[in-house]
């Protein structure tokens, strides 16, 4: 067993911004950045979603990328993890054992879908077929920083990137690793956008989670990351610590393929696990990260979790994925950093677009809350299958 995990770095991108700077900037300016669709070339323009204002070819000249093949996903991934590495001062260090858990699940599947109907007749694109499966996705971004001693991939749906932040932490509690930057990156696809379409879950209009009136999600894209290490590695060398990993948890109720249960059986025990693992109480939360989606069954599931966990004193609570839209597989690491950004200058951000309390349901934070102190965070991330996950951040 080691000593506290500790958090030293992070980065992210998505719909409100570039980076932690323009990120923070946006939630406290309560600023969506759900637009209509201008990246992904599709027939369904109907569906407002949260696309990162940046083509692949601005990130790869923000990456100082020339060569191919390429991903979406994975160059959102770069942009997020060269953040995180830098304030951790990991930057081009070979010398640290460190190791990469990244999460998601559509990988490269932005270029399968624009080359694989010429796959066998045109041999000059068969290289970005090769991209396609999710540890492709994970090998570029490895292989772009070259400090990794080991990296892995993690997908189980919307809970991918919060498994991940799991699985790095455990294998620092194990003593495989003294540090583990952990997170996920997910890019909008055709697949992406028609599934959830199947699904009836996508909202034609901004998405309104917890709200009576809501109608189904907004797709997002994005990455971040999170730089893990033991406090004794951070001390030694001499790095800021920015908080606590405290608590984690992980459960399937397995109540649906798709579907979250009615009485949010496996949110609660996650919630539960990562409460008890940080060695807290329920009272000592105070703002919880929700999932939120804005579809019809999430929040009234998620709803029922938390009156179970906390009662008559459910904490502060708001989903952000008005803002960012919903971005799946990386959903768990965006969500952390801006609950990073929420503790280190002391707000809740708003649950943008709620207007109307649903029945039986939570009432979410409706505008930012200014000046309060945030010593324990709770993060969800709830995915297909039942695989909920939730995380607790700490202030160091």
């Amino acid at each position: 067993m080691t000593d506290s995990i500790v958090i030293t770095g992070f980065g992210v991108i998505s719909a409100i911004g570039n980076d932690k700077a323009e990120t923070l900037t946006a939630l406290q300016s309560e600023k969506t950045g759900v637009q209509p669709l201008k990246y992904l070339h599709t027939s369904h323009k109907e569906f407002p979603v949260g696309e990162v204002k940046l083509s692949d070819e601005e990130m790869k000249e923000k990456l100082g990328i020339s060569e191919e093949p390429t991903t979406r996903t994975s160059l959102m991934g770069m942009i997020a993890m060269r953040e995180a590495l830098e304030e951790a001062a990991l930057l081009g260090d070979r010398d640290q054992k460190t190791i990469l858990v990244s999460g998601t699940t559509v990988g490269g599947m932005d270029k399968s879908e624009l080359y694989y109907l010429d796959y066998l007749q045109n041999d000059l694109r068969n290289d970005y077929i090769k991209t396609h499966d999710c540890g492709a996705t994970t090998g570029i971004i490895a292989d772009y920083f070259g400090i990794f001693s080991m990296a892995t991939s993690i997908s189980t749906a919307c809970s991918s990137a919060a498994n991940a932040i799991i699985l790095g932490a455990n294998m620092i509690r194990s003593g495989q690793t003294d540090i583990a930057v952990v997170g996920g990156a997910e890019c909008i696809t055709k697949f992406h956008l028609n599934g959830f379409n199947s699904l009836m879950i996508l909202d034609h209009e901004q998405c309104k989670p917890f709200d009576a009136n809501r109608a189904g999600l907004n797709l997002g894209e994005g990455a971040a990351y999170i730089v893990l290490e033991t406090e004794q590695s951070a001390k030694k060398r001499g790095v800021r610590i920015l908080g606590r990993l405290s608590g984690y948890g992980n459960a399937c109720d397995a109540f649906h393929q798709t579907a979250s249960s009615d009485d949010g059986e496996g949110a609660y025990l996650a919630m539960h696990k990562a409460i008890d693992m940080a060695g807290l109480t329920p009272a000592d939360i105070g703002y919880v990260n929700a999932h939120g989606t804005g579809t019809p069954n999430n929040d009234v599931s998620e709803s029922q979790a938390l009156a179970r966990l906390f009662g008559d004193n459910i904490p502060h609570v708001s989903s952000t994925k008005g803002m960012t839209g919903h971005t799946t597989s990386a959903s768990g690491a965006v969500e952390t950093a801006i609950c990073l950004l929420a503790m280190h200058h002391h707000f809740v951000p708003a649950n943008y677009g709620w207007h109307t309390p649903m029945e039986n349901g939570i009432k979410p934070v409706k505008e930012n809350i200014t000046n309060v102190e945030l010593r324990h965070i709770m993060c969800n991330s709830f995915g297909f299958g039942g695989n909920d996950s939730s995380l607790i951040i700490s202030q160091y």
